[in-house]
């Protein structure tokens, strides 16, 4: 279905390396990661400003923070639970409540280092660092916006956590900004939910707003991350079954794009949330706390089982646990046969 695959990881480095040759207050922080994050050729080109510490996540959370502090914009990416989970009291003080401008970016995020496991998962990341007042979460969900939202989090003026997969993504939106079916075009409000204003909307991204893909009227699908290009194949099925669904990508997650939600649910009238998260904690959990309270509909959360997952071939832990292509339309179908 799709033609051109890139690498998030390499796209992500490249973007980064690309707005350091403009801006020389943004430095690169590793913890043993740096070369798999995409960042070899930042370190060939401006070597006084990449920073090697080894596997010490915590100290390089807290190091961060004080690089901030001199007017640096570090920016910290590695495995994702290893930036999330494992420095989460750093990220919480010494980020979080010291407001500092760092980014930290978690690489093959959900079940995307599929065959190392549970250790290397990452499903409770939206869950934990949403708990953090003040931090934007960013997942972007292809290559345009992994390029936009890069641009967009080093203008944002605060700390800020993005996650990425793994395996190569498609292009999954134009750059028209159309509102046609399956365009892609932004129809979103340009704050986010709780207020938040958004970003500089660099490279056509904007922080705080959600954008449509497929138009529709008997469901609204909010997905985000790169899994959405699976959300796409699953409502091309679902069309060929004369069910219309209204495709949402949410690449801000945290604030997300309430406006765009609610305008959407009020058409449809009922919702379902599709991410490489757990369904508890994430996105699905942050729509359900909107709906409950501005506009009560059904809601169906798909995601991740909570408990710790198995491990083996990407594609085929997607299927085992209903995150591919079909398994998403089936559960589509389901719900709106009981709904």
């Amino acid at each position: 279905m799709f033609e051109k695959m890139e690498d998030p990881r390499k796209l992500f480095g490249a973007t980064v390396h690309e707005a350091a040759r403009a801006r020389g207050d943004i430095v690169i922080l590793s913890a043993d990661s740096g070369l798999s994050s995409g960042f070899g050729a930042f370190r060939d080109e401006f070597p006084e400003r990449y920073f090697e510490f080894g596997i010490m996540e915590q100290g390089v959370t807290g190091f961060a923070s004080g690089l901030a502090t001199t007017g640096k914009i570090p920016v910290f990416c590695a495995i994702a639970p290893f930036v999330t989970s494992r420095p989460f009291e750093m990220f919480r003080n010494d980020l979080g409540y010291m407001r500092q401008n760092v980014k930290i970016v978690g690489r093959n995020s959900g079940v995307s280092y599929s065959d190392l496991g549970a250790t290397h998962h990452s499903l409770e990341d939206f869950a934990i660092v949403r708990m953090i007042p003040g931090v934007v979460i960013l997942a972007p969900t292809d290559p345009d916006e992994i390029r936009g939202a890069v641009y967009a989090m080093l203008d944002h003026e605060g700390p800020v956590y993005m996650r990425i997969g793994n395996d190569p993504i498609p292009n999954l939106h134009d750059d028209g900004g159309s509102e046609n079916e399956g365009s892609g075009g932004e129809i979103g409000g340009s704050s986010g939910g709780d207020g938040s204003s958004g970003g500089s909307g660099a490279h056509g991204f904007e922080i705080g707003r959600g954008r449509l893909i497929y138009p529709g009227k008997d469901i609204t699908l909010v997905a985000t991350g790169s899994i959405t290009a699976y959300a796409v194949m699953a409502v091309d099925e679902l069309r060929r079954r004369r069910i219309s669904v209204e495709l949402i990508s949410m690449p801000t997650v945290v604030p997300i794009d309430q406006d765009l939600l609610l305008r959407s649910i009020r058409k449809t009238g009922r919702v379902a949330t599709l991410e490489e998260h757990y369904v508890i904690g994430g996105l699905g959990t942050i729509v359900q706390e909107i709906v409950s309270e501005l506009h009560p509909v059904q809601v169906k959360k798909l995601g991740l089982p909570h408990g710790y997952t198995s491990s083996g071939p990407y594609e085929e832990l997607l299927r085992y646990y209903g995150l591919d292509a079909s398994g998403i339309a089936a559960s589509v179908e389901q719900f709106l046969e009981h709904a």
